[in-house]
């Protein structure tokens, strides 16, 4: 009786041991496959922008990725984001990402987030036609731009608590580069920019402003206007100086920008003697508007104006910007440094 269960049992050993044997190979098969498969596709330093709609699931994710040759196997990155139980921190986006990564540094980007941001960047000095055209050429609609610039839009903007209602956005879209997603709409791009303005524009220059006699609107306008009339800030201070002190003593302010801003807004080449409301060679007073967006260097230059009592300026052709006090030594100065420039 003992023999024959003996008999039994080796065979079943060897079966049970066979079976063991098999199943071991088969993990361990399984694993270096699974293991190989989450390996970087190949070498290539080629970026690919893919973008994961919302709600997308975990395998529809892995078939948009394999599709793409940015993995090896759907199965492999499924299982992956199984085993490391964040198939919840997938997110949608846009993505760049390349065939020399592996799906752990696939999938690090896509549950942190990471999605492709292009940069809009308003530029210093920029009208705001410029400002629209920057827009529409960073990937938004025409009609989507002009319907973000509308004012009313942003009324309770403290950026603009001193702005007259009916009057644009000029002049107070503050210079600065904004980060762009496919989601991104105008208006936030807008609404950063004026939070910017409102940074810069800070209840000491609103007060340093209103204590040169004018409004912080006519501050705006005025510190467009210096920032088109001289690129050096320390000249932005004196600049400042000499048109207040024309504003006061019912001046025309001569400035050859606002004639230029007037005509162009036009649809005109730029002119110092087309007429407009903004031609401060032909009327006097401010600008019925900024002329551009404006830096902070301006802004605090009409807020803290030069010591100093100029009346006249004049940009030399080697850069530097010669003040006077009458209009003799102006006419002087004018015709020994600005041959080319005035010519």
């Amino acid at each position: 009786m003992r023999k024959s269960s003996q008999r039994w049992l080796r065979p079943l050993v060897v079966i049970v041991l066979t079976l063991v044997v098999l199943l071991g190979g088969a993990i361990f098969a399984t694993r270096h496959i699974y293991l190989e498969n989450l390996k970087p596709v190949n070498a290539s330093q080629h970026v690919q922008q893919i973008t994961i709609p919302s709600g997308t699931g975990i395998k529809e994710i892995g078939t948009i990725l394999q599709d793409k040759g940015l993995i090896k196997s759907t199965w492999a990155f499924e299982w992956y984001v199984r085993f490391q139980n964040i198939r919840d921190k997938l997110q949608a986006g846009t993505y760049l990402l390349r065939s020399n990564q592996s799906v752990q540094e696939i999938v690090a980007i896509i549950s942190q987030g990471k999605i492709k941001t292009d940069l809009v960047t308003i530029l210093p000095g920029q009208r705001l036609d410029q400002i629209r055209q920057a827009l529409i050429n960073s990937g938004f609609t025409a009609t989507n731009v002009d319907l973000a610039l509308n004012p009313a839009l942003y009324l309770d903007h403290p950026a603009l608590a001193n702005k007259p209602k009916e009057a644009s956005l000029e002049g107070y879209l503050y210079p600065e580069s904004f980060q762009k997603t496919n989601s991104t709409k105008v208006e936030t791009i807008i609404r950063a920019s004026l939070d910017e303005m409102n940074k810069h524009l800070t209840p000491e220059l609103r007060a340093g402003i209103i204590k040169q006699g004018l409004t912080v609107h006519e501050g705006v306008i005025l510190a467009s206007i210096v920032d088109q009339e001289v690129n050096n800030p320390k000249d932005k201070p004196t600049v400042a100086q000499v048109f207040i002190k024309r504003f006061r003593e019912g001046m025309m302010l001569g400035s050859d920008v606002t004639a230029f801003y007037g005509s162009i807004i036009a649809g005109k080449d730029a002119s110092l003697t087309y007429d407009s409301p903004f031609n401060t060679h032909l009327h006097v007073g401010l600008t019925p508007g900024p002329i551009s967006n404006v830096s902070l260097a301006s802004l605090t230059a009409v807020a803290n104006p030069s010591n100093t009592d100029y009346l006249y300026f004049v940009a030399g052709d080697d850069g530097i910007t010669y003040f006077s006090r009458t209009l003799a030594e102006h006419e002087a100065l004018t015709v020994k440094h600005c041959k080319k420039l005035c010519s």
